[in-house]
């Protein structure tokens, strides 16, 4: 019972209810809900989704506290017979044509004391979509945590940590793919990446104007723009926005260029957003296959190869 096992007071559990809960005294929690009026109404404001649009959502609310009786099916002892919890249920009772109503009834170990307290336990819960697609491009379909090969504790720490910053960097670009709010690039690039980015933009240029960056040059929208279109978006109005793994993979293409370009031009400077990627890679693999040529991706090799052959001709042309 997760409930009980807070490890201290610094800690507190939100989560949204999907199964009934039965409370000391034999009630059930959702009647329990149902007895309560509602005390309060806002609209806020929701986040394109693969699933859905960006839209806003007028929404009623109550909340109150129940005792949550502890499972009959536990064998864990020593777990107090009931926990006292607040609950909060916000219902859109007017939703758009063809909409699925919002509606959501949280649990929560905070204290509420007023309909403010209640309107920020859903505010934090709104953020749960972003907080799965941060796991997600932490895990199997990004950078794959699960796969490492450390085994120490304070090692696995480090690679932890910049497998976050790499991914918290993916996701500010989903966030400002639309171009909805004004950031700068430098939000989330370096000057130098900046640079890099418009010099690859002209690739993506297409005849029309449907198939032009929309985003004015060095904001975080421009830049999301060209590292999608990297990771494969076709970047037409009829396709799904680029999500979280099509960010990834544009910024994976991205950073073998820089870690290639670090290593045989070692006087040039280095991105930093880029270097989080190249950081997480190089950690995942032993020294040994870091140092081998042999057993790098066959898209790192192929083009290193390229650069090479360039770098070659082109010093061979200024002699």
């Amino acid at each position: 019972m997760m409930w009980a096992h807070l490890p201290d007071q610094r800690f507190d559990l939100l989560s949204r209810v999907m199964h009934d809960h039965a409370l000391i005294g034999g009630s059930k929690l959702r009647d329990v809900v149902e007895t309560v009026r509602f005390c309060d109404t806002q609209t806020i404001e929701l986040r394109e989704r693969a699933d859905r649009p960006a839209r806003q959502a007028t929404l009623c609310l109550r909340f109150g506290q129940a005792t949550i009786r502890q499972p009959q099916n536990l064998r864990e002892e020593g777990l107090p017979d009931g926990v006292r919890l607040s609950w909060v249920e916000v219902v859109e009772p007017d939703a758009p044509d063809g909409v699925e109503p919002l509606h959501w009834l949280l649990l929560t170990t905070h204290a509420l004391s007023s309909a403010t307290d209640a309107w920020q336990i859903v505010a934090w819960y709104k953020q749960r979509w972003m907080i799965e697609q941060f796991f997600r491009v932490m895990k199997t379909q990004g950078f794959k945590i699960e796969d490492s090969q450390l085994q120490l504790a304070p090692r696995l720490e480090k690679l932890v940590a910049i497998a976050a910053k790499a991914a918290a960097i993916v996701l500010q670009l989903v966030q400002d793919r639309s171009g909805g709010d004004p950031h700068p690039a430098s939000l989330a690039v370096s000057p130098h990446e900046i640079n890099t980015l418009a010099a690859l933009e002209s690739r993506f240029k297409g005849k029309t104007k449907l198939q032009s960056n929309p985003h004015p040059k060095a904001s975080l929208a421009w830049a999301a723009w060209i590292i999608a279109k990297l990771g494969g978006w076709n970047g037409y109005a009829s396709s799904k926005p680029p999500g979280p793994i099509t960010f990834f993979n544009g910024l994976k293409y991205c950073a073998d260029g820089w870690a290639l370009r670090d290593r045989y031009m070692p006087q040039s400077f280095g991105g930093e957003m880029f270097h989080w990627i190249i950081c997480f890679w190089s950690r995942t693999k032993s020294s040994d296959q870091r140092a081998e040529p042999s057993r790098w991706p066959g898209s790192v090799r192929a083009c290193l190869q390229v650069r090479l052959r360039k770098g070659v001709s082109r010093a061979q042309h200024r002699r």
